[in-house]
């Protein structure tokens, strides 16, 4: 008995285990956000390439190259770093190629036609013919241009001063370069009314516009345009009102670097070239007008007739 009463009770702990919190976990909430916004992406990208021309899809893609590791020792900086330009407008250094050839080969299928075919030297080499060279020089100024709108739109949404200003910008390629518009619009103008002088809202935009137009080589044109309503102030037509704003958006960009050298025209055009020719009046054909031109203007086509 005394044996029996010195032994100590058995006592047996069931220990039951956490299922890892079972379908309360948060781990697939991470990985179907990660999913929903691959997806999103990837529509975005598929509405851009549909909505978007193949000069466009080109800037882009050099805009966005990884310019900053080329072994280039020449640059612009800031916007367009990575590339730079020499005094006749031919660019020297060059962005991470996004393909292995950066402009498309054209052939020609036309026989007797000289100006398409390539000329074959003594030594075997393949001298391109000029109409290949022209459209290999458009090619690549379309994409200069595309890239530096980009680059103007993306240092407006940088400035919340001037973000907002935005819609009074309208870019867009014609056959004469890049044109840059800065329009007025109801309640947002550019000039006092019937004065030449640049309000704050204008030098702003002209002032970003600059920082991108300062690192490329082309000329520039500027044009002044008013609506059809009579000037109504101390200058006598609409021409020479226009003419006046023209020439203090030139001052404006002098101011900020541009070299005289570079501007080609200045020029008022009044009204005769109207943005909304159905109704003259409207603010929207109040503007200023700067081109980007080509390094070879195309010529008219009666042109040596």
């Amino acid at each position: 008995m005394a044996a029996a009463t010195n032994q100590r009770p058995i006592i047996i702990k069931k220990v039951k285990k956490g299922g890892g919190g079972g379908h309360h976990g948060g781990a697939w909430k991470v990985a179907y956000a990660d999913f929903v916004t691959a997806m999103m992406a990837f529509f975005l990208l598929m509405w851009l390439i549909n909505t978007t021309s193949p000069e466009q899809r080109r800037g882009i893609a050099e805009f966005f190259a990884p310019a900053s590791v080329s072994r280039v020792a020449s640059g612009a900086g800031g916007l367009l770093e990575g590339t730079s330009f020499a005094e006749e407008g031919v660019r020297h250094g060059h962005s991470a190629p996004v393909a292995p050839a950066s402009e498309p080969q054209y052939t020609s299928n036309a026989a007797g036609e000289d100006n398409d075919q390539a000329k074959t030297e003594p030594g075997g080499q393949t001298t391109p013919s000029e109409d290949s060279l022209t459209r290999a020089r458009t090619l690549r100024e379309n994409a200069e241009f595309a890239r530096a709108e980009i680059a103007i739109r993306q240092a407006m949404q940088d400035m919340p001063d001037v973000a907002e200003l935005s819609r009074n910008v309208i870019m867009e390629q014609t056959p004469e370069g890049l044109r840059i518009q800065i329009i007025d619009q109801e309640g947002r103008s550019m000039f006092q009314p019937g004065a030449a002088e640049l309000n704050d809202r204008a030098r702003r935009l002209l002032r970003t516009i600059s920082s991108v137009v300062a690192q490329l080589p082309n000329r520039l044109t500027i044009s002044g345009h008013t609506d059809g309503t009579p000037s109504g102030s101390r200058y006598n037509t609409n021409f020479e009102l226009s003419a006046a704003r023209a020439s203090a958006a030139r001052r404006a960009l002098a101011a900020e670097g541009i070299p005289a050298g570079r501007f080609y025209e200045v020029a008022g055009r009044a009204d005769s070239e109207p943005m909304f020719a159905d109704d003259p009046t409207l603010p929207g054909n109040r503007r200023i007008a700067i081109t980007l031109l080509r390094e070879a203007p195309p010529l008219p086509a009666n042109h040596g007739l």
